[in-house]
């Protein structure tokens, strides 16, 4: 009897389940997307139907894309005992408790046992320490799920011992295939009932859904369960309908995860690549998912210098007056002073000469640190005894504030690290660089010349 109550409540919990789960593809033949790890042919999928599936796998992607349903997927095809744990609800003694169980099948029944962890990434590294043997010995054969970059957030261990698989976002081609069959499904759809969905609202279903099939599919429910039918028992869907059931696209964005890392590198490469317009996209998402202003701010700031530069020197000011009126303001009015420093920084001229100072630290580690020229040295301690600062030459002494003298050591005279752009003021900083350069080396021959010659006579033979 139990059996049957058990068999009853199971048949329940079926039809009363979400729509994005009685919707959850069964076969291959039913999975939309991923073609390029388990489409016809794939080694994914051919191990999957042969039931051959001996090394751990890990499944990495966006939400609703078919990370768990390519593990029921599997759970379906093997005649390996299936165990499924979610990392955000189960700890090491409910892993305990699996590998005894495994060990214990094993034994008995020579039985292999597949794991699915999904959201793997949010085990702490003792907790994956903790599975790392049974997978290494084959014991169990992991099958891991995360929205995160696994090479960052599961243990390298791990990683190097499972074959890594990278889901992609849903096209809205393919979104469009999981629409009608949600609408025409008699047995897990809404085949049974009237539905009438307009072009515009599906359009608006499919476009802000973000390649999510169960962002689409509970969308999709809601619109269906909340319309009120017609006389006829039609359920007619407006676009009015699909904006109130699916109001915004839900920005994916972790703080501390990739999708964090890769906005702001696309903001800033974007800033760089002089594109006002995509600037302005990253950073309305980032703001909009909740990034700290202060965060996008310092990178404004870093890049003012390291891509902009003397090309323009206001940029590093409107970058640092941005930083400074936002804490002053705050949200929302603060958003302003950021946008007019993207806007000025992506359209500002650019040069990344300041880079220089890694060609001189290159120098210095290859070469050691030169020594400070004599003439250089501070002249207030030492001036009488060493004649430290013996022989330097005040340039606002000497017209156009400017006079050739050696300042760089001995073996580098004449070496030159900073290569100015020709591009907005630097172009200016260019032509007066060349011409003091020119002067320079000029008056330094000059020199050299001179004290060859003052060396050549005290080392001639004296006359009578």
């Amino acid at each position: 009897m139990t059996d049957l109550f058990d068999h009853a409540m199971k048949s329940r919990m079926e039809q009363e389940a979400p729509l994005a789960a009685r919707m959850r593809p069964r076969t291959f033949d039913d999975f939309i997307g991923q073609e390029h790890i388990i489409g016809e042919g794939k080694i994914l999928r051919r191990a999957i139907q042969a039931d051959r599936l001996f090394s751990s796998i890990i499944f990495t992607g966006p939400p609703g894309t078919g990370k768990t349903t390519l593990a029921q997927l599997i759970a379906l095809n093997t005649k390996a005992h299936f165990e499924t744990i979610s990392a955000v609800l189960a700890g090491v003694s409910e892993l305990r408790r699996v590998i005894a169980e495994a060990e214990e099948r094993r034994r008995l029944y020579q039985q292999r046992t597949i794991l699915f962890i999904d959201e793997v990434h949010r085990w702490n590294k003792a907790q994956q320490d903790a599975l790392l043997p049974q997978v290494e010995s084959g014991m169990l054969t992991l099958i891991g799920a995360t929205t995160e970059n696994p090479y960052f957030d599961v243990i390298p261990a791990l990683v190097s011992r499972s074959r890594v698989f990278q889901l992609e976002p849903l096209t809205e081609i393919q979104l469009e295939t999981i629409i009608e069959r949600a609408i025409t499904n008699k047995e897990y759809g809404y085949g049974n009932r009237d539905i009438e969905l307009d072009a515009n609202a599906k359009a608006h279903l499919l476009r802000v859904s973000g390649g999510d099939a169960r962002n689409l599919l509970n969308a999709v429910e809601l619109a269906v369960e909340t319309t009120t039918p017609d006389k006829s028992g039609k359920i007619h869907i407006t676009l009015l309908d699909a904006q109130e059931s699916i109001q915004k696209r839900a920005i994916l964005y972790d703080k501390n995860g990739d999708v964090h890392y890769d906005t702001i590198s696309a903001f800033i490469k974007s800033v760089r690549g002089s594109d006002p317009d995509a600037a302005l996209y990253w950073l309305t998402k980032m703001l909009s998912a909740g990034e700290d202003p202060r965060f996008i701010l310092r990178r404004l700031i870093v890049l003012a210098s390291e891509d902009i530069g003397l090309a323009d020197p206001q940029a590093m000011v409107i970058a640092s007056a941005a930083a400074t009126n936002y804490e002053y303001i705050g949200l929302p009015e603060g958003i302003y002073p950021i946008v007019e420093a993207t806007l000025y920084l992506a359209t500002a001229p650019k040069s990344n000469s300041a880079g220089a100072y890694f060609k001189v630290k290159q120098l210095m580690e290859e070469e050691g640190m030169g020594q400070v020229p004599i003439h250089l040295m501070d002249s207030n301690r030492d001036a009488k005894g060493f004649g430290h600062g013996k022989g330097y030459l005040y340039p606002h002494s000497f017209q156009g504030h400017f006079i050739p003298q050696q300042y760089l050591p001995n073996h580098l005279v004449g070496k030159q690290f900073y290569n100015p752009s020709d591009q907005g003021y630097e172009s200016q900083i260019a032509n007066r660089l060349e011409r003091w350069r020119k002067e320079q080396a000029e008056g330094l021959i000059k020199k050299a010349k001179e004290s060859k010659h003052d060396n050549d006579s005290s080392n001639s033979p004296r006359t009578k």
